[in-house]
C-alpha cells in the first residue's frame, strides 16, 4: 500500500478518534451537569408544578383538563380526578367505572372538610383512593381524588399537601383577577376626569373660533376627537411615551384655545426616552392637574413643562407648573388618602405606579404654597410581559 495512503488513512483513522473521545468527554460533562437523579427528579417535579399553576390560575374547562395531567404526573397515581364547584368531574389516566365513584367520594370529602382514605372503591375491583379538599377563600372549591390499587401513605400524604397547593393556585388566580378589575376601575376613575365641565369648557372654545376662525376651529374638533378616542380606548394597560405625549398634545391645544397667551407650554423631552413603555393614562392626568389645579386658578395663568431624561436603568418623566402649588403636608395627604379628593388622578396614578414597580414606584411631588408643584415619575426602561395596546 503506497505511503500517501497509509499517511490519509492513519489521518481519517486519527480524527474519528479524536472525534470520538470529544463525544465522550461531552457526554460526560453533560450527565455531570444535569446532576445527580435526585437533581433530575426535582427539576421534573418543578416543571410539572410549574406549568400546573399556569393552568389553575385559568378557569376554562381545558385548562382544568390539562391541570389534572400535571397532578397526575405530581403524585404519581394511577388515575386522578379534580371535582369542581359546578359538580364536574376531570380525569386523567384509566377511569373506567370511577366516575360516579369519584362524584360520591367528592361529596362526602367535602362534606368533611379533610382529607379521607377509602381503601375499597365500591363498584371497582382491586382499586382504593384518597380525597383531599381544594379550600379558597375558606370554602371548599372542589376536591382532588387520587387513585391507585393500594392507598399508601405517601400517597395520601402527597394528595393532601397537592390539594393545598392547589388551593393557593387558585387564590393566586383569583388575586390576579382581582387586580384586573381594580386596574380597569382605576383607568375608568381616570377617564372620568373629562368631566362635563371640561368638555362644555372645550365646545365652547371650539364654537368661539368657528365664525372667526373656522380653519382653527376645525384643527379644534379634530384635537378634540384625538384626546376622547386616545381617553377611552379600550385595550392595553400600557402604552409608549411617544403615545402618550400626542394625546397631551390634543388636550394642550384645547386648552391654549380658552388660556390664550396666558398658558405657556414648555417640552424638555430627550428623544431616546420617547419610546420607553409606561402605563397607560400616568402622565396625562399629572398634566390636568396642572392645568387645572395649578394655573387655572390664577388670573395670571402661567407656564407648564413636561420633561423627561435617560437614567439608565429608568426613565424620568416630570410635570412641573409655576402656579398656586400647595403645602408639602397637604400633597402627602392627598397621596395617601382613601378617594384622593379633587386630585383623584394624582393619587390613581400613585397607586397604580406603585403595584407594578412596587412601594418606591409612586410618584414623587415637590410643592409649596405659590410656588408651583413638580411632580416626578422613574418607570424602568426593562419592562418583559408589558406589551403596548
Amino acid at each position: 500500500m503506497p505511503d500517501a495512503v497509509l499517511l490519509v488513512l492513519g489521518a481519517v483513522i486519527g480524527a474519528g478518534l479524536v472525534l470520538l473521545l470529544w463525544g465522550a468527554r461531552r457526554l460526560a460533562f453533560g450527565a455531570r451537569e444535569l446532576g445527580s437523579d435526585e437533581d433530575r427528579a426535582t427539576y421534573r417535579t418543578l416543571h410539572t408544578a410549574r406549568r400546573a399553576a399556569a393552568d389553575l390560575r385559568s378557569s376554562g374547562a381545558t385548562d382544568t383538563a390539562r391541570a389534572v395531567k400535571h397532578v397526575r404526573a405530581l403524585l404519581g397515581a394511577h388515575a386522578v380526578a379534580i371535582a369542581g364547584p359546578d359538580g364536574e368531574v376531570v380525569f386523567d389516566g384509566p377511569h373506567a367505572g370511577l366516575a360516579e365513584v369519584a362524584e360520591r367520594i367528592a361529596d362526602q370529602v367535602a362534606s368533611a372538610r379533610r382529607r379521607q382514605v377509602f381503601p375499597r372503591v365500591d363498584g371497582v375491583t382491586g382499586s382504593a383512593a384518597v380525597g383531599a379538599p381544594i379550600e379558597v377563600d375558606g370554602e371548599v372549591w372542589g376536591v382532588v381524588i387520587a387513585f391507585g390499587t393500594a392507598v399508601r401513605a405517601p400517597l395520601v400524604r402527597a394528595t393532601g399537601e397537592v390539594a393545598a397547593w392547589v388551593s393557593g393556585q387558585l387564590e393566586l388566580g383569583r388575586l390576579d383577577s382581582s387586580r384586573a378589575a381594580l386596574a380597569e376601575a382605576e383607568l375608568t376613575a381616570l377617564r372620568a376626569q373629562i368631566s362635563p365641565h371640561f368638555i362644555y369648557n372645550a365646545l365652547t372654545a371650539i364654537a368661539s373660533f368657528i365664525t372667526t376662525d373656522p380653519a382653527r376651529a376645525r384643527e379644534l374638533v379634530l384635537e378634540f376627537a384625538d384626546f376622547t378616542r386616545y381617553s377611552f380606548r379600550r385595550h392595553g394597560e400600557f402604552t409608549t411615551l411617544a403615545e402618550e405625549l400626542r394625546s397631551i398634545h390634543s388636550y394642550l391645544e384645547i386648552e391654549r384655545a380658552r388660556f390664550g397667551e396666558r398658558l405657556e407650554v414648555r417640552l424638555r423631552i430627550s428623544p431616546e426616552t420617547l419610546s420607553t413603555v409606561i402605563p397607560y393614562l400616568a402622565v396625562q392626568p399629572l398634566v390636568e392637574n396642572a392645568v387645572k389645579h395649578g394655573l387655572e386658578p390664577g388670573e395670571r395663568g402661567g407656564r407648564l413643562t413636561i420633561g423627561s431624561v435617560d437614567l439608565g436603568s429608568h426613565t424620568e418623566i416630570t410635570v412641573e407648573d409655576d402656579g398656586a402649588g400647595m403645602a408639602p403636608q397637604r400633597a402627602k395627604t392627598l397621596l395617601e388618602s382613601p378617594d384622593g379628593g379633587e386630585h383623584v388622578g394624582l393619587r390613581n396614578v400613585d397607586r397604580r405606579l406603585r403595584q407594578m414597580y412596587g412601594p418606591g414606584g409612586g410618584l414623587v411631588v415637590e410643592t409649596a404654597e405659590d410656588a408651583g408643584t413638580m411632580v416626578r415619575i422613574r418607570v424602568p426602561k426593562s419592562q418583559p410581559g408589558h406589551e403596548t395596546g
